[in-house]
């Protein structure tokens, strides 16, 4: 019974195969095609310029990654036991900013200000 089952997939199998009347080139072409529209849509999160840890005034730690994406610059900003947040430049050089959060700095620079309180590396 068992042979005679693995029989009739495989001979439903061969029999599927040869319905398709597409060259090898044609069928690589087509889902080379199909591979190009799929990633044409998908947008790269930006990359991380530096990441940096800071000393704040009371003595609390706070996590940076300074991201850019060529274009424009944010900032993942994750206190010690908190929650991270992602703050954004309105314009290039200016503070970064969300709800509730502001951050005054670059990458390079060995003090910051974080909500107001001077942070250093």
């Amino acid at each position: 019974m068992k042979n005679v089952k693995t029989l009739i997939a495989f001979a439903a199998a061969a029999a599927l195969a040869g319905c398709n009347n597409q060259t090898q080139a044609e069928t690589e072409a087509a889902n080379e095609a199909a591979h190009e529209a799929a990633n044409a849509n998908v947008k790269l999160p930006p990359a991380i310029v530096a990441s940096h840890k800071y000393r704040c005034k009371d003595n609390s730690l706070v996590s940076i990654d300074w991201m850019s994406d060529g274009t424009s610059n944010s900032a993942r900003v994750k206190p010690e036991g908190g929650t991270g947040v992602t703050l954004a430049q309105a314009e290039a050089g200016g503070p970064y900013a969300a709800e509730g959060a502001s951050l005054t700095g670059d990458p390079q620079a060995q003090s910051i200000t974080f909500k107001g309180q001077s942070c250093k590396r």
